[in-house]
């Protein structure tokens, strides 16, 4: 007999955003999911992804029980194991792997910042190896280690008021968060609300984005030309005197060399690389030095290019020499709640558990130094090491959360790996994937509303809770899955706690509160305090300063001050059969890279992969709005639908990624047929972090063949 419906709050984790939100439950089912009004993080705010959790969480084909291989790699067939049979045969695998090659021959990956980033690290450093695999090259570590080197800090726009102002002035640069929901551990809902408040705002885009629509000024920029920008702003607000002296000369490092730097970069020089008018730029550069407190929310297009470190190095030279770092409404370090223990590499460094990577191990990486700040092992030279054996092959892999074919460039590469050249590899996913399919073994990984968490990642700022309401089939969190496999291969020093559960009441012990009592609070937030570096003597950097000019960068040979570099696959440099610049990697608000596809009200909102193109460059080319278009580059092809749009310069397309059809044919799901990343090429990386320039790609667009026109298969529900 059903007692009725009741609502508990927990938190959303589709996405980085980490919205509260209510869980509607009719009895132990879970009948809707809404938006939680009183939360201080997202104020009421849901997005499609969140709204249709439940969907995704019951869909009909998750994966319910682990799965060994039967048959070749990508046969398709599968023998159902038991969850012991299954980490029996990991933890034989994995320690046979480690006594017999060494430690360095197992790698560990994972996708974009989830729960289980605290442990995936953790675990790749104590069973010894350094070959762990993220995205990270190209999504948000660049400016996070850029933050590291010039402030010792990572910036957040101030936009929740927690210190009496809200920004006047709003500068967005390569960031649509407010039409995909969130990033960076931000709700795209709460910048949306700081936009009405704003005097100014100003969106630099190649993209009339919605913020773009309503901005004040918008600086519709050459894809991959941001530093010159960045550069040109500088030399405005230094050359104009407007910069703050009492800031720059009391925390600043390095003003003087920075000023003779960007003499030469001036908005004339700026206006033909970026396509954006001197007296625009001059404009810009005015109202966002002038207009106090100013923020700069910049977002994902700044790490996908060919300089994209440096140009993250440029805007934080812009945040700081107009004094807007650390100040209310500007800039912020985010301060984190007392008492409750680190479990964020991004504020505790030993939560990834580099203490305890073997002295040596380190330079046994597979990428070996070839970019001085990539995060960790470079995901395409490690693939193409797979196949070539150079440096040397590892042999065995853990994929957690991640579906490279589709996600990651290069992935004809990456399947190549998997299918003939990987002796053994474990996928943890929630569905059967393209990647999943080559593996050995797969395991059901656990949704977030199958989760207990003390949610504590992006926002810093605060810490909120998360809690399991159900179980699909055999599911398992995969940190339950990391930490039964680290002590069964006795890394028992780096995995104290006999169950996560023991590690969760262990991190909030020193608050005298428990997990069950911490689940009833849904919240612990962190009192803010501005201007910390007036108490705390200066920023943790070598100088104690802002580092305009890096000490770190010079130490490792790499240009101190910011340098623009032209896009190497700019129609510029390849300007035979490939007119057109491509804009790849962005989120769309209905889906998370390639997650959630088989969500049937998703597919709705969201039927097919799409590229925008402007109507006279679809004029020319003869295409319809709604048509199936080809874009070709010279390493790849992808079909995807064309939508006229007018708000893109005529040789700039913007596409869709990750796009695949769980709803297709297993093993491959036609994968190869819409995956924009496959355009990528595997010559050009930011020379620092080894990102991708996913947003200054080339290509050609032509009609798609009638038996590409096929319509799109019904999604199963």
């Amino acid at each position: 007999m059903s007692t009725g419906v009741r609502i508990v709050r927990s938190s959303c984790r589709g996405c980085h955003g980490v919205c509260q939100v209510l869980v509607h439950m009719n009895d132990d089912k879970i009948v809707r999911i809404t938006g939680d009004p009183e939360s201080l993080t997202s104020k009421g705010f849901i997005c499609p992804k969140g709204a249709t959790a439940a969907e995704l969480l019951y869909h009909p084909d998750r994966l319910k029980y682990p799965l060994r291989r039967a048959g070749k790699r990508g046969e398709n067939r599968w023998q159902r194991v038991t969850w012991e049979e299954a980490l029996d045969e990991m933890t034989s695998r994995f320690d046979e792997i480690r006594r017999d090659s060494g430690s360095e021959y197992l790698a560990v990956a994972q996708g974009t910042g989830r729960p289980y980033t605290e442990f995936t690290m953790r675990f790749a450093n104590a069973y010894g190896t350094p070959n762990f695999i993220n995205p990270g090259h190209m999504c948000y570590l660049p400016r996070i280690i850029g933050s590291s080197i010039t402030l010792g800090n990572l910036p957040v726009s101030d936009i929740y008021g927690f210190g009496g102002k809200m920004p006047a002035c709003i500068l967005i640069w390569g960031c649509n968060n407010t039409a995909t929901g969130a990033s960076d551990g931000m709700c795209g809902s709460m910048l949306k609300k700081a936009l009405k408040s704003a005097d100014q705002v100003i969106v630099i885009d190649p993209r009339r984005t919605s913020a773009a629509a309503k901005a004040d000024y918008w600086l519709q920029i050459r894809p991959g030309t941001d530093c010159a920008l960045a550069l040109a702003m500088i030399h405005i607000i230094i050359q104009e005197d407007l910069y703050d002296h009492e800031f720059v000369s009391k925390y600043c490092f390095g003003f003087e060399r920075l000023a003779e730097h960007v003499r030469i970069f001036t908005p004339e020089w700026a206006a033909p690389i970026t396509r954006i008018p001197a007296e625009t730029i001059r404009t810009a550069a005015r109202i966002y030095a002038k207009t106090k407190p100013a923020c700069l929310q910049w977002g994902n297009g700044v790490d996908t290019t060919i300089n994209g470190f440096q140009t993250g190095r440029a805007m934080l030279i812009l945040m700081s020499i107009t004094g807007n770092i650390d100040q209310p409404g500007g800039n912020v370090f985010w301060v984190s709640p007392a008492g409750i223990k680190s479990k964020s590499p991004l504020t505790e460094q030993n939560v990834a558990g580099g203490q305890f990577l073997p002295a040596g191990q380190v330079e046994r990486v597979i990428s070996q130094n070839k970019f001085p700040f990539a995060p960790n092992c470079h995901p395409p030279t490690f693939w193409k090491s797979v196949i070539s054996g150079v440096p040397y092959r590892v042999r065995g892999m853990w994929i957690i959360g991640s579906n490279p074919l589709v996600t990651a460039t290069q992935g004809l590469t990456i399947e190549e790996a998997l299918r003939n050249h990987l002796e053994y590899t474990v996928v943890s996913d929630l569905f059967m994937t393209p990647t999943a399919q080559l593996a050995d073994l797969v395991l059901p990984a656990a949704h977030w509303l199958e989760q207990d968490d003390v949610v504590y990642m992006h926002k810093i700022w605060c810490v909120l809770s998360r809690k399991k309401f159900t179980q699909v089939g055999e599911s398992r969190d995969d940190r339950d899955v990391i930490f039964d496999i680290a002590h069964r291969l006795g890394l028992n020093e780096a995995f104290p706690w006999p169950s996560r559960y023991e590690y969760l009441n262990w991190l909030l012990e020193d608050l005298g509160m428990s997990f069950d009592e911490f689940k009833e609070k849904d919240i612990l937030v962190g009192a803010m305090v501005y201007r910390k570096f007036e108490k705390d003597g200066g920023f943790h950097t070598p100088s104690g300063k802002v580092e305009l000019y890096s000490n770190v960068m010079e130490s490792r040979g790499r240009p101190p001050l910011p340098v623009y570099v032209e896009p190497p696959l700019s129609p510029q440099a390849l300007p035979d059969g490939y007119p057109l610049i491509l804009v790849a990697g962005s989120k769309v608000l209905e889906f998370f890279h390639s997650e959630m596809h088989q969500v049937e009200a998703l597919r709705r909102m969201h039927t097919a992969p799409r590229v925008q193109i402007h109507p006279k460059t679809a004029a020319a080319y003869n295409i319809l709005n709604e048509e199936w278009v080809i874009l070709e580059s010279p390493y790849g092809r992808a079909k995807l639908k064309a939508q006229i749009f007018d708000g893109i310069a005529e040789d700039v397309v913007y596409a869709d990624h990750a796009w695949w059809y769980p709803e297709a044919k297993a093993p491959e799901y036609r994968w190869k047929e819409s995956c924009v990343n496959l355009l990528a090429g595997d010559r050009f990386f930011d020379p620092d972090t080894g990102a991708e320039p996913l947003k200054c790609l080339s290509c050609n667009i032509t009609k798609a063949s009638a038996d590409h026109s096929q319509k799109r298969t019904r999604v199963s529900r």
